[in-house]
């Protein structure tokens, strides 16, 4: 099989960032007192870096608290698709430098509900995968 009928193609970093950039909808992983958390939030990319806003509460100190975080996005069509994940470390925006620029993203709050801080998660892993949907090989070709 070729490369180009791979089911699965690893993106590199620019691809990651550019599929990733062209989506607002992505879910963020923290772990509080050792459990698993997972949040769905609208987010928007700034050089290479993931920002979204939140209000008081276990997202926000579960992200900020915590030593890492992992935030996931995708899409797909009908005849394929692709997920990105970055780990990394989420961070707190509060001078009010950044919270300047966090504001020229343009980020806003998709409920009615008031958001006032900025969260940048800054990553220190980005992976990427495409996939091209299809039947299921046949076993017996597949485990000589």
């Amino acid at each position: 099989m070729s490369a180009d009928n791979d089911p699965v193609t690893v993106l590199s970093e620019d691809e990651s960032w550019s599929l990733l950039s062209s989506m607002s909808l992505g879910r963020l992983v923290t772990i509080l007192d050792g459990e698993l958390e997972i949040f769905p939030v609208n987010f928007a990319t700034q050089r290479r870096t993931v920002l979204f806003r939140t209000a008081h509460g276990t997202k926000l100190y579960s992200a900020v608290m915590g030593d890492r975080v992992a935030f996931e996005a995708d899409d797909h069509t009908v005849a394929e698709g692709w997920s990105v994940i970055i780990k990394g470390r989420a961070h707190l925006l509060s001078a009010t430098a950044e919270i300047l620029d966090a504001e020229e993203a343009q980020l806003l709050p998709w409920t009615a509900t008031l958001k006032p801080f900025y969260v940048r998660v800054i990553a220190m892993e980005i992976t990427g995968r495409r996939f091209k949907f299809g039947p299921e090989p046949d076993r017996q070709s597949t485990s000589a």
